[in-house]
């Protein structure tokens, strides 16, 4: 089958975060399973026009505006009688490929922004964005789609989607779980762990107001925050752990390679995620794979991959004193800790790119 794969990132650009590796890791599947396949996307800077990776191939075509425009453009001119399908990415807006494309096609959404925009936008376009996410999506919504959680379905359903043309497939983590939890060695002092894009949707000053909170009561308590610390609200971050009567306790990682990725997964005791809307949260299934339970707000994505008091928690209340109190109570009770611990790490062995790919195959044949 020749597949034509649209998406605003590949997983070569800096902006790539897990919507990019789960694309990455079915584009290399579709393409050992002898499907040609080609991703148009969007150019970052000292990127290559034209790439071949993993047995497939990537054109990149426009800036993360114009990629729609020039992807439409690029289609026209050179992929219209050569696809068989068409799969539209859809990580903020969609291309609208199904209404222009003359062979079938298949919607992926990771998740809707809806309040994403008031985070991550800035006025007046994030109310723009808001008011104008419902119409393009109720003017696809006779589309099939692919997505990756119960909460993202549930959303596109709310728009018109139909719940027998959505179908839900598993994620998958590059990273293998550990043998046994046995072999997991914990820092002496409990950590807390923050990993991943330090962003506004992230609300990692929420993490840092809520160790405050915990630390209160649990005076050795430990934070890393690992992640680029980039733009306004990189700076604020910083800004307020060096601000912060605890930031003797707060360690300010950056990026970090994928060894350091485990070790600090592996090592930290908890995991606490903030996001204000997810797909699915790749962290909370890694974390759990290395011994690591997960604690989060219970938003869209989160709560799909914590089974809340089984594999992690899920707070009361999505504010940083309830994220306080639950870390504290993760903490303080090695019994619930250590069973949550080991139902985390069995599921993660669920959740992989075998599975994960074997679910996209039945779909799009």
């Amino acid at each position: 089958m020749n597949i034509l794969w649209l998406s605003w990132k590949d997983i070569m650009n800096p902006y790539a975060g897990g919507a990019e590796i789960v694309t990455s890791e079915l584009l290399k599947r579709l393409a050992q399973d002898g499907h040609k396949v080609v991703l148009v996307t969007s150019r970052f800077k000292h990127s290559e026009m034209e790439e071949d990776r993993d047995g497939y191939q990537i054109r990149r075509v426009g800036s993360r505006i114009s990629v729609y425009w020039k992807a439409y453009q690029y289609y026209r001119l050179n992929l219209k009688n050569w696809a068989d399908l068409v799969i539209d990415e859809c990580n903020t807006i969609p291309f609208f490929a199904i209404r222009y494309v003359n062979c079938q096609s298949i919607m992926f959404f990771h998740q809707l922004c809806r309040e994403i925009w008031f985070y991550q936008i800035f006025w007046p376009l994030s109310w723009i964005g808001y008011l104008i996410e419902p119409l393009y999506l109720r003017w696809l919504n006779h589309a099939r789609a692919i997505t990756v959680s119960q909460s993202t379905s549930n959303d596109l359903q709310r728009y018109g989607f139909k719940k027998e043309n959505i179908k839900i497939i598993s994620e998958g983590i590059q990273i293998k779980p550990v043998i046994a939890l046995g072999n997991v060695k914990k820092y002496e002092r409990p950590t807390v762990l923050s990993l991943g894009s330090v962003r506004p949707m992230k609300r990692t000053i929420d993490v840092l107001r809520a160790f405050e909170q915990a630390k209160s009561k649990i005076p050795d308590l430990y934070l890393i925050i690992a992640g680029p610390l980039k733009g306004a609200y990189g700076e604020k971050i910083k800004g307020a752990v060096k601000a912060s009567i605890f930031s003797q306790s707060i360690e300010l990682v950056g990026p970090v390679n994928d060894q350091k990725k485990i070790d600090f997964l592996q090592s930290s005791h908890l995991v606490v995620v903030t996001s204000v809307k997810e797909g699915w949260c790749l962290v909370v299934t890694e974390a759990n794979s290395q011994g690591t339970p997960a604690i989060a707000y219970n938003t869209d994505g989160l709560r799909d991959s914590i089974r809340n008091l089984e594999t992690g928690w899920l707070t009361k209340h999505n504010t940083p004193t309830s994220l306080a109190i639950t870390i504290r109570d993760a903490l303080s009770n090695e019994q619930i800790y250590k069973k949550v611990q080991y139902h985390g790490w069995l599921w993660s062995k669920e959740i992989n790119f075998s599975k994960s790919y074997n679910d996209f195959l039945k779909i799009i044949t």
